[in-house]
């Protein structure tokens, strides 16, 4: 298995390749991330709930080389092993439910995510593979065996394989602790960079080191965040996202934390949300907000004149748009969320 761009040479007599496509979106962070109760009350596990941003991720295509060893496997571009990764193991797994031999093949990865900003790239790119690879094979693997797989691929995973409701997920197991209701509530993000907008080494950065009373913390965040998605309350999901980025602050210490919470307030945003292991950060409006685009415009220029550039504006807004997941993956509707009754703002994105 290698990273190259060079086709694996099939034998002579060899089936015709099959190529199959993949699809999987990005992230904006997440809205909470810490350490919570497993189901049963007792012991302790890492989770997340990201924040979805439509309009970015990996497209992969999968050309399935019948005949060729399993290790003659390629990715384009170079050096996405991860993604080579999960292809080989989602070869197997599909080969063994068609009861077929495993086999080499090609991958080809494109999309226009951000490499190292905490948006999610690699586990796009992961997922994106193992839907391209099951297209080859003519399957559509479940959410739970496409976590299975992620999470084997690259030791964590965000949960970019799921329905796009609003979910606690345990990104080191690959599992779902809690769907927390049908859509997050209406917001509209004003996003941004931090640190400058260079990548964090998250393995660079101290070990997460929590208590008991962090775990009671965290158990308050989330019983809050269901109350938010149940009211579709948006200054319950702000006050959520900016208790949870400033405990994040121990660990990550963004000069801009305290910038970005006095833009906030000068605002009328409803909260600050910044990635756990990443440089993307946000401020979340309540879309029925008095005068609201004049609140975004005043938002943008601060943060501007604070040295923060603006990335986009964008909404937690779910729409029934279907992704392209191959023709395995077709025709698949995704739940639709709440609309404001007055439309989007139109804001352009910066």
């Amino acid at each position: 298995m290698t990273t190259g761009c060079r086709p694996a040479a099939a034998p002579p007599g060899a089936d015709a390749p099959r190529v199959g496509a993949g699809y999987a979106a990005c992230h904006h962070g997440e809205i909470l991330q810490g350490v919570f109760r497993d189901a049963h009350g007792h012991g302790r596990v890492a989770g997340l709930v990201t924040l979805p941003m439509p309009g970015l991720g990996t497209h992969a295509e999968f050309v399935r080389s019948p005949g060729a060893a399993p290790e003659e496997l390629w990715v384009t571009p170079a050096g996405r092993t991860k993604a080579l990764s999960a292809a080989s193991l989602a070869v197997r797994e599909c080969a063994a439910r068609r009861r077929e031999a495993a086999c080499g093949g090609r991958l080809r990865l494109s999309g226009d995510i951000p490499v190292g900003l905490g948006m999610g790239s690699s586990s796009s790119d992961v997922i994106a593979a193992v839907r391209a690879v099951a297209d080859s094979f003519g399957l559509r693997l479940s959410p739970r065996t496409i976590a299975r797989l992620a999470v084997r691929a690259e030791q964590a995973s965000d949960p970019l394989m799921l329905d796009g409701r609003p979910m606690l997920f345990a990104q080191r197991e690959g599992r779902v602790l809690e769907v927390l209701g049908d859509a997050l509530p209406a917001a509209v993000v004003v996003g941004c960079a931090v640190g400058g907008g260079r990548p964090v080494d998250t393995l660079s950065l101290p070990a997460p080191d929590h208590d008991d009373e962090d775990v009671r913390a965290y158990e308050r965040l989330r019983a809050l965040l269901r109350r938010a998605v149940a009211e579709g309350d948006p200054a319950l999901l702000g006050q959520v996202a900016t208790e949870s980025a400033r405990r994040a602050q121990q660990r990550l210490g963004h000069d801009e934390f305290g910038p970005l919470t006095e833009i906030a307030a000068r605002t009328g945003a409803v909260g600050v949300q910044i990635a756990h292991s990443g440089s993307v950060a946000g401020l979340l409006f309540d879309p029925a907000a008095r005068r609201l685009r004049r609140r975004l415009r005043c938002c943008a220029d601060a943060l501007e004149d604070q040295g923060i550039p603006v990335t986009k504006i964008f909404t937690t807004f779910t729409t029934s748009e279907e992704f392209p997941h191959g023709r395995a993956h077709s025709g698949v509707d995704r739940p639709a969320g709440p609309r404001q009754t007055g439309g989007r703002p139109a804001v352009p994105a910066l």
